[in-house]
């Protein structure tokens, strides 16, 4: 993953945008916020009406924000700071404008084609047809061509700007007809009407489907409780979550939802993780035990301690990671972008064209050359293209979130697509993560050898962050074993290196033991290729530069890892292991896995991951890195997508592309194939927007006529225009369905 700016020495801040309409609006923002002072970069997404502005960190933000604020403001755009998300309020009833321009949509084209077809009504007189499409310009189109000729004003016309054109060019044709019937022009005042409704239709049906597509973010808010029983002495005190702090004690009781993250204090209980981990199965809570909010307590009465604000909880930090990914644009939109920035001056010069060849060129009359004029300008639709990616990222990454998947962005998503290969952290990820001691082998062969050695072992590893550790530490104390706090402690991934009392004790691979001037007997180097055969690491101990012994340490693969290794190279991906192993113990894993002997990587050091990664890249290949430690961060930046489980450490978490909630690596294949169909759902929408526009235009301008008869008036230009939007995000909702009907 390669970084375009230094973070460093650029800040970033997220604003809402209000007032853009199509894939011309987006450009003319970005446009304008790249020319402010100090602005290094700038996305602005058009379905959730986001920029996020990337500025120099030297310059104070205020500042950036004023500057930018005015220069969107002058385009006729409204840019505002995102406030505080507020957990209590996310149930957001649609606008009732939105309900309304629907009724006056459909009543503008009821009246429109009742006039048209009626011949013995009032509304068949022109002068009422005249009244009517008044009306509707002043109070429905308003806003329409108001916006449309500010955009042209300011040299970044719009969609509007499309239609405003349309709207009055048919609407001053039709005045004049009326004003001077001498001329024989004919009236087409109903066009203007219907085009305003069809356009309004279309405005209103299109924040039906996108009120859809962004249902996802807004379920997940709505977990959140609104209060907390905090506990002040003797007594339960109801208090927002918003205003909870770090030390209070919260008290939940069976059936209420866990207000916010802590710790459990006191109480045991049952709790249902399935909103965060997908998990159906309650998981048991005791003292010490880390709670989740939103969660809910089945069971038990808990007292809790609080371990993060609200703004900083888990569910927090997932909805904020969806709203990123959601205003992030894929790469491939960017050729969408630069089309629109140029779009609408294209079809303005196209439908003057139009117009200057049937009058001059081929003698049609006026009116008809003004008709397919007018239809250019209003079925070109800038809209669909704006909406091609964010429609389908909302709904792929609203998708991901309510099945634990948390995927960063379009970008992610695009190297998804072309990835080749997959590399995956064997510890914790393969494996369950939780390795035991199997074989405790010494020198001096008797109990208090055994003893001796396991004491020493786990001394040394006290205070040391290695999973193997954790279980040497694990089997002394079974053992009862006195463990005495280390000195002086070294550590790598490859070994530990402590004081304990007056002994030097070291605990670790082969080459550790080695670089420390310790001779291991030849015999016990058979001793550990034999453990390894049998799919178990040996770990060497010395003492005072003695050899010891050896114990080995088996950490059981994952039930479900064969089988989505296979899926996983059933996809075309080639699987490969990272590995601390001796070569001889990850053959034998990679065998029980299925993976290709000549595509596992052993005795890598923790730092060694990310040059393996590399060095995969160096053939040639677009490769996935999966882990879940701290030691794993490098390798999931090194790498083209880096995956991390939730169960690992933050660090990895913010380093990786894709974040699995719960620790399934069977969400590494679901992450695969939800991106891959949410990317070829973006790259089909954009192909239909480019065809769209490439078929509607030639038709709009009349090349049918002549030939078949067939041409295209305003009012159903308009309706088709309508209708290529709201197409789109349909388009993208039907990843729910497509997800559905592929599940088991």
């Amino acid at each position: 993953m390669t970084n375009t700016l230094s973070l460093t020495s650029v800040a970033q801040v997220s604003m809402s945008v209000k007032g853009m309409k199509c894939a011309g609006c987006v450009a003319a923002v970005e446009k304008r916020l790249l020319a402010c002072a100090g602005v290094k970069a700038a996305s602005v997404n058009l379905l959730t009406e986001r920029a996020a502005i990337a500025y120099d960190s030297e310059l104070d933000q205020d500042l950036v924000i004023n500057d930018a604020t005015k220069a969107i403001a002058q385009l006729g755009f409204t840019l505002e700071p995102i406030q505080r998300r507020d957990f209590n309020n996310v149930n957001i009833p649609k606008p009732t404008s939105i309900k309304f321009e629907l009724l006056l949509a459909v009543s503008l084209i009821v009246l429109a084609i009742i006039g048209h077809l009626t011949s013995m009504s009032i509304l068949s007189d022109m002068s009422t047809h005249g009244a009517i499409a008044t009306v509707a310009l002043i109070t429905s189109g308003w806003d329409i061509w108001r916006d449309g000729f500010r955009g042209l004003w300011y040299r970044a016309p719009n969609m509007n700007s499309l239609v405003s054109l349309g709207v009055i060019s048919s609407y001053v044709a039709s005045v004049v007809a009326l004003a001077k019937p001498e001329l024989g022009w004919h009236c087409f005042f109903e066009e203007p009407v219907m085009l305003l409704g069809f356009v309004l239709l279309g405005r209103s049906l299109l924040a039906s489907a996108t009120d859809k597509a962004s249902k996802s973010i807004r379920t997940l808010m709505s977990l959140q409780p609104q209060m907390a029983r905090v506990i002040m002495g003797e007594l339960q005190v109801q208090t927002a979550v918003e205003d909870l702090q770090i030390g209070d004690r919260l008290l939940v009781l069976p059936g209420e939802k866990i207000p916010i993250d802590g710790a459990v204090i006191s109480g045991v209980s049952t709790v249902d993780e399935s909103m965060l981990t997908g998990e159906s199965m309650p998981v048991v809570k005791h003292e010490k035990s880390r709670v989740t909010g939103a969660t809910l307590n089945l069971s038990g009465v808990m007292t809790i301690e609080v371990m993060q604000t609200a703004e900083h909880t888990t569910l927090a930090r997932i909805v904020a990671l969806v709203e990123s990914a959601q205003a992030n644009k894929a790469p491939i939109q960017h050729l969408a972008d630069t089309v629109a920035g140029y779009f609408t001056y294209g079809v303005m010069a196209i439908a003057s064209l139009t117009f200057l060849i049937w009058w001059g060129v081929l003698q049609a009359e006026i009116l008809f050359s003004l008709k397919n004029a007018i239809t250019v300008l209003v079925v070109a639709c800038p809209c669909a293209l704006g909406l091609a990616t964010p429609s389908a990222i909302m709904v792929g990454t609203g998708m991901g979130a309510e099945q634990g998947i948390l995927i960063k962005g379009g970008a992610s998503l695009e190297k998804i697509y072309d990835l080749s290969a997959i590399a995956f952290d064997k510890t914790g990820t393969l494996t369950l993560g939780q390795p035991e001691v199997t074989d405790i082998l010494a020198i001096k062969d008797s109990i208090n050898g055994e003893a001796n050695l396991i004491q020493a072992a786990a001394s040394a590893e006290t205070g040391a962050n290695h999973i193997l550790g954790a279980a040497i530490i694990a089997k002394a104390l079974a053992m009862d074993s006195l463990v005495i706090e280390p000195a002086n402690i070294s550590e790598t991934g490859a070994g530990v290196e402590a004081k304990v009392g007056n002994r030097l004790v070291v605990v670790g691979n082969q080459d550790w033991l080695r670089d420390r001037q310790v001779n291991i007997p030849d015999q016990w180097l058979e001793t550990a290729r034999n453990l390894g055969k049998q799919g178990k690491t040996p770990v060497f101990v010395a003492i005072n530069n003695e050899f010891m012994g050896i114990i080995a340490i088996q950490d059981p693969i994952k039930p479900e890892a064969t089988q989505v290794i296979k899926s996983l190279q059933d996809l075309g991906l080639q699987v490969w292991m990272l590995t601390g192993d001796r070569p001889e113990t990850a053959q034998v894993i990679a065998q029980m896995l299925n993976i290709s002997p000549d595509r596992v990587i052993a005795q890598v050091k923790p730092d060694g991951k990310a040059q393996a990664i590399a060095q995969l890249q160096s053939q040639g290949y677009k490769v996935a890195m999966v882990g879940d430690g701290v030691n794993d961060a490098p390798a999931l930046a090194q790498a083209e997508v880096g995956i991390a489980l939730q169960s690992g450490t933050d660090v990895a978490m913010e380093t990786a592309d894709i974040v699995l909630m719960r620790n399934n690596i069977t969400d590494v294949l679901a992450a695969i194939k939800l991106s891959r169909a949410t990317f070829g759902k973006i790259r089909q929408n954009l192909f239909w927007a480019f065809a769209y526009n490439t078929l509607s235009i030639p038709i709009a301008a009349g090349v049918l006529y002549p030939s078949f008869g067939i041409s295209m008036n305003p009012a159903i230009a308009g309706l088709a225009m309508a209708l290529s939007s709201i197409s789109v995000v349909i388009s993208s909702l039907s990843l729910r369905w497509e997800n559905h009907a592929k599940s088991p």
